[in-house]
């Protein structure tokens, strides 16, 4: 009997477990870890910091569903893992043995890299639901006394889509609210250019999003580099194409939501060459780790590099596709290897993009995802908005009754309809 463990139950991990389970013959072992009681759809999370939506509203109990499919479910935090000796230790100082591991645990959220910012300094977010929910707290005090607006990503961010959704949802709000008139919205990006979201933009990206931020009224400073945030106030560096500083800029503000840089989190990052600086987990063209070829990973805590150089850091993302796609090859391997067969499966790194923009919204389709492609493609429509909010339900459905995968293949695509996402896109 095999012993699988999957860490992180969020979007990588939860239908890690689900998609294993229903590889693996019974007599094989699968095991969650999540820190959580329950799962939170994180890209709902603008939705909450406006308090279009509440925590418990996009949140998932899963003691029941993974039990009715026969997976266990740990609730806690991984301190340790030993990869020499295959076994892991959870906060309590309970250890777990482990013959395969799945590492989806997503990053950890280095806010401390740019002094002041975040949740803890005078930054908000929307990464985790108790970020969003702390949002809309502090969203609400600034709706009493409205003042000019903050919204962007800081250096080395490579999740780019919630910034622009968080901009657009809130100037939706406001404008419902009748108090956009008094709210000076700024977009603050370390990308080089508006629309380039880590991905060296797509189609006319540029041109689609720069359209709407000027419909919007939203001013843009690119190429940022913030370098601090006091209460009411960010320094923020506007350097040139060749890196150079162009610009000083000190920037008043009453509300802000920026994202932060991505890390690994502290345990996967502590095991001795399994991950890069940074702390993301090295994976071969089969979702292994070169050094430990029974641990797997998948998710925003693998080493990616970036699409291109920029002159202020900027990552690549993974979006849902992406990652529905490393799940499948790492689930098929973990099966192959456990049956003494070829290990052969391959994730296609495409991506595949539905962005919400409160009244509106975008798709951005890129295969493969590190240009040249074979298929760059956008489209702007309130079609987007209503197939977000539809996709947040038929996924939540989806986590309720354990039949998670593929939903990026089975609803999205066929949101996108018009666009053949088939090939190699690797």
């Amino acid at each position: 009997m095999a012993n699988v463990i999957v860490i992180g139950a969020g979007l990588g991990g939860i239908p890690a477990a689900f998609e294993l389970r229903k590889n693996l013959p019974k007599q094989h072992r699968v095991t969650l870890i999540g820190e959580r009681p329950y799962f939170e759809f994180t890209p709902s999370n603008p939705w909450i910091a406006v308090g279009w939506r509440t925590g418990e509203q996009t949140r998932v109990e899963m003691r029941e569903p993974l039990e009715r499919k026969g997976i266990d479910w740990v609730v806690g935090r991984v301190e340790r893992i030993d990869a020499e000796h295959g076994s892991l230790t959870l906060a309590d100082g309970k250890t777990l043995s482990y013959d395969y591991l799945v590492i989806a645990t997503g990053p950890r959220l280095a806010f401390e890299e740019v002094p002041g910012l975040g949740p803890e300094g005078h930054t908000q977010s929307v990464c985790t639901q108790s970020h969003a929910e702390q949002a809309w707290r502090r969203y609400q005090e600034f709706l009493e006394k409205p003042g000019p607006m903050i919204i962007g990503a800081a250096p080395g961010a490579s999740c780019f889509g919630p910034a622009y959704e968080t901009a657009m949802i809130i100037d939706a709000d406001l404008r419902k609210r009748k108090l956009r008139d008094r709210v000076p919205i700024t977009y603050v990006t370390s990308e080089p250019y508006i629309g380039h979201m880590g991905l060296g933009g797509v189609g006319d990206s540029k041109g689609l999003m720069e359209s709407e931020l000027r419909e919007r009224h939203i001013k843009w400073i690119t190429n940022a580099k913030i370098t601090g945030v006091v209460p009411g106030e960010m320094s923020v560096q506007e350097l040139d194409e060749a890196g150079a500083l162009k610009k000083e800029h000190k920037l008043s503000f009453a509300f802000s939501a920026i994202i932060p840089a991505f890390k690994g989190v502290d345990a996967v990052a502590a095991v001795p060459g399994l991950c890069n600086p940074r702390g993301f987990v090295l994976i071969d063209r089969q979702q292994r780790n070169p050094k430990y070829p029974n641990i797997y990973s998948v998710g925003v805590c693998v080493a990616i590099p970036p699409v291109e150089a920029t002159p202020v850091p900027t990552g690549a993302p993974k979006t849902g596709y992406m990652i529905e796609s490393m799940v499948s090859a790492a689930a098929a391997n973990i099966a192959a290897a456990i049956a003494g067969e070829t290990i052969d499966a391959e994730a296609t790194w495409n991506a595949v993009c539905l962005a919400d923009f409160g009244d509106t919204g975008a798709a951005f389709v890129a295969l493969p995802q590190i240009p040249p492609r074979n298929t760059t493609w956008s489209r702007k429509g309130k079609w987007v908005h209503l197939a977000k909010i539809a996709f947040e339900k038929y996924f939540l459905r989806k986590v309720r009754t354990g039949s998670l995968t593929p939903v990026y293949e089975t609803y999205v695509l066929k949101a996108l309809g018009t666009v053949s996402l088939k090939g190699d896109g690797r």
